[in-house]
């Protein structure tokens, strides 16, 4: 049999697409400099390559896996029933939340600050650039869990065994968004990530778990003003009755 180089395809794309940005950014930054100064032109810039990049990768991912007949089906078992699948991807949002809840509270208890600069660089952009939200809440998800969970995960965990393939994969997940000071968060969310596609054997699971929770911390992030307003009206309230 043939062996199939789909997983490499994807990785090289993948790579070109988080490199793209040292040619495309200076393209894209005087199509959105009017108005705006050199620093809000630079985050302008950045979301709308973002949302191109990221949307071309991703079309090309889908395109090359479903080419491949044979993709999906590591790791091996049986796979289960599509409406079991993306039940437990719901579920799973709320289960990374939770995870990432224990690891903010060791973090915490390690002395280290909350607050995720990676974090709060996207929401910097997508503010400048709200197409950014596209490539952030729908391509980054479906990308990362190709890579992060279907290639490497799905690469070691049949060769090793869960513990060490989720292991490894969850800790390359965290190192990769470059925010080593919440290496723990990143990690949890990748190990969950990474049970979430073991039990289904169905990367669509990992992929909705992973699509809400960028989008719950996008909304949160966007409208913290908002947020901080109405906590303030309602201690008003509660102190006036």
């Amino acid at each position: 049999m043939k062996k199939s180089n789909t997983s490499l395809w994807i990785f090289i794309i993948y790579i070109i697409a988080q490199l793209s940005g040292v040619i495309g950014l200076p393209i894209l930054i005087p199509f959105v400099s009017d108005g705006r100064t050199r620093q809000e032109a630079y985050l302008a810039a950045s979301g709308w390559w973002m949302f191109i990049a990221f949307g071309i990768t991703t079309i090309a991912a889908l395109i090359l896996s479903n080419k491949d007949k044979h993709y999906f089906k590591t790791p091996k078992g049986k796979r289960s029933p599509l409406w079991v699948a993306i039940v437990l991807g719901i579920a799973g949002f709320f289960m990374v939340l939770f995870g990432q809840g224990a690891a903010g509270m060791i973090e915490q208890a390690l002395g280290i600050e909350p607050g995720s600069d990676n974090t709060a660089a996207l929401v910097s952009v997508a503010d400048m650039a709200p197409v950014a939200i596209v490539a952030v809440v729908l391509f980054a998800p479906i990308l990362e869990e190709f890579i992060f969970r279907r290639i490497i995960f799905g690469g070691l965990v049949d060769r090793t065994n869960f513990f060490v393939a989720a292991a490894v994969s969850s800790l390359v997940f965290a190192a990769v968004h470059m925010d080593f000071t919440h290496l723990l968060l990143y990690a949890a969310s990748g190990f969950i990530f990474a049970f979430l596609y073991h039990v289904t054997k169905r990367l669509i699971t990992s992929i909705i778990a992973h699509m809400l929770l960028n989008g719950f911390v996008m909304v949160i992030q966007l409208n913290l003003d908002k947020i901080q307003e109405f906590i303030d009206q309602m201690e008003r309230i509660a102190n006036i009755q």
